[in-house]
């Protein structure tokens, strides 16, 4: 397996794909959605030759680890198989369910911080590594409710997990500042109380302020992925690094996609605020 850099990766979406292929820039991996490609021969292909020259993760949307009816064990093996075909550094996918039965839904649903779900969680995590032959990395939602069921802090319910599977995890830092600015936390108290020892990989994308409909007042910040990342994302990163030490980070940007070479200078940014970071663990 290619070790990971430590020097920022990109998230590789279809329409920067034939690009990517013939100007290989100058990046530390990159990291893919396999769903995008599970039904498309010719980008599996292109993807196939640049993973003969970077770096590639697989981060997962369909694996819905939540669902209380179970993981479809079908998609469970098309990934598996894809997987096995690109080697991939890592594998990661989300803390929440989008599927009911056959049923699929195209968003991220919350859980509840409950034993019930963590048991549930715990057991398709298990599944889906077994499944795979390779670790699984967790990442944190962005959060736009709470459930008065919880019994447990989200740092807890990954703690816990982490201690039941020996699963890793992926720490989302922008979706940290939505969270805590939905939910009114101290997103550094969370970095604090994050599992730091399993952390594997960092995200960073861009958000979206939008009106609350419930509260004309407020302010609703999105995970939209379609923006440049705002400068308290770039904050919190100084401080989850100087937790967590050195960890591959991804630039994540979905939406209104921006050229290439733009989201190559997010990238860039990120290697600089990495390099500072290193050089005051240094004095």
């Amino acid at each position: 397996m290619t070790s990971i850099s430590h020097h920022p990766g990109v998230g590789l979406r279809l329409p920067h794909l034939a690009e990517m292929v013939v100007t290989r820039p100058t990046a530390g991996w990159l990291e893919v959605h396999p769903e995008n490609f599970l039904a498309n021969p010719h980008a599996a292909e292109l993807l196939t030759e640049l993973s003969a020259h970077y770096p590639i993760s697989l981060h997962t949307v369909g694996i819905s680890v939540g669902s209380a009816t179970g993981i479809d064990c079908l998609h469970l093996k098309r990934i598996r198989d894809f997987a096995d075909r690109i080697n991939p550094i890592l594998v990661s996918g989300h803390l929440a369910w989008s599927a009911y039965k056959n049923e699929y839904i195209n968003d991220l649903l919350p859980l509840p911080y409950t034993e019930e779900a963590l048991r549930i969680v715990s057991a398709h995590v298990n599944q889906v590594q077994d499944g795979l032959g390779r670790p699984y990395l967790i990442e944190n939602p962005a959060s736009y409710l709470g459930f008065q069921s919880s019994t447990m802090r989200e740092t807890d319910f990954l703690s816990e997990l982490v201690q039941r599977t020996a699963c890793q995890l992926l720490c989302d830092v922008s979706n940290v500042v939505v969270s805590a600015h939905n939910m009114d936390f101290d997103p550094y108290q969370y970095i604090d109380d994050f599992p730091a020892g399993a952390v594997r990989e960092v995200h960073l994308g861009g958000y979206t302020p939008e009106a609350d409909e419930a509260t004309p007042s407020a302010e609703l910040w999105i995970d939209t992925h379609a923006a440049p990342i705002a400068e308290p994302s770039w904050d919190l990163y100084v401080y989850a690094l100087r937790r967590f030490g050195p960890r591959p980070t991804l630039i994540e940007w979905d939406n209104q996609l921006p050229s290439l070479p733009a989201l190559m200078n997010e990238a860039a940014y990120a290697n600089k605020i990495a390099l500072e970071v290193g050089h005051a663990f240094a004095r």
